[in-house]
């Protein structure tokens, strides 16, 4: 039919920035928008509900989750532990390792579920865009990959403006920071990031700073591997998982990235990964040892 919508498949973090794509896409491009949440260990069942309930206020026609937490981890994570992997000595390469699992996950959903349109929120100031459009465009180049936020250049208050006219209704005081979950860490962007000389405010963290003193930790390592906390054997998903909730509290592995992005400019992003920063310095220090 000549007036049936195009059915685009979104990548929905339930951030500010897709939040907005999903509104845009249905009133301006007159699109049918379905969602996906690419799980790579980040986000908890509570918080993947409430993005799926978030969608569905949004208008999107259908939602689901894709969960890549074992897969991220057994094809990437544990060759960074192995690496010792830290970027300038101190980013490990968190969130920006996810993509492009996200990304092939997106791909092989949108190819079963016949999309050819797939569209992301990134930017045009970092890497994210040419992450997901790198894997797009390789693995389905039948796709075409639409990305509002970059192809506007609109500011985070526009994209607020813009909601808030839409009837969309948000916790606003929390969006004033870009925030991406995963196992290996999250990371946090803001008015702050965009300068060389201003820091994130402790609030902008998503775990509390409120622990001091000392405390002794006991992490197994077989093979290379994670696979004990305090005595206690889990699988290597699961030591990340309670480290980070143990360690988080104290500030360990909160810094700020600075690095090169593609458009040829620096660009920095803070970042709390408790987890992968303890477990990186004790399997080097392991190394040392054996």
């Amino acid at each position: 039919m000549e007036n049936e919508r195009k059915k685009v498949l979104l990548a929905l973090s339930g951030g500010l920035d897709t939040s907005f794509c999903a509104v845009y896409l249905r009133e301006e491009k007159n699109m049918e928008v379905h969602s996906a949440i690419v799980n790579s260990g980040g986000f908890l069942e509570e918080e993947l509900d409430r993005v799926a309930a978030h969608a569905k206020k949004l208008g999107v026609v259908s939602h689901e989750v894709l969960d890549m937490t074992a897969e991220y981890y057994k094809r990437c994570v544990r060759f960074m532990i192995f690496g010792n992997t830290l970027r300038n000595r101190s980013y490990p390469l968190s969130v920006s390792s996810e993509r492009t699992f996200q990304a092939i996950a997106l791909v092989e959903y949108a190819r079963k579920q016949g999309f050819k349109y797939i569209s992301h929120g990134s930017t045009a100031a970092g890497n994210d865009q040419v992450r997901f459009d790198l894997v797009i465009q390789v693995l389905a180049p039948e796709m075409e990959v639409i990305t509002p936020i970059r192809d506007l250049q609109i500011s985070r208050e526009d994209e607020i403006d813009y909601l808030k006219k839409s009837g969309v209704e948000m916790n606003w005081s929390k969006l004033e920071y870009s925030i991406n979950q995963g196992i290996w860490g999250t990371s946090v962007g803001g008015k702050e990031t965009l300068s060389s000389s201003d820091e994130l405010p402790s609030e902008a963290y998503p775990t509390p700073m409120e622990k001091s003193g000392t405390e002794t930790l006991t992490i197994g390592f077989h093979q290379g591997e994670p696979v004990s906390l305090n005595g206690q054997v889990l699988e290597p998903v699961m030591v990340i998982r309670e480290l980070e909730k143990l360690a988080a509290p104290w500030g360990v592995g909160r810094d700020v990235h600075v690095g090169d992005t593609i458009i040829g400019i620096k660009g920095r992003v803070g970042f709390e990964a408790a987890a992968a920063r303890i477990i990186i310095d004790a399997h080097l220090a392991l190394e040392k040892h054996v």
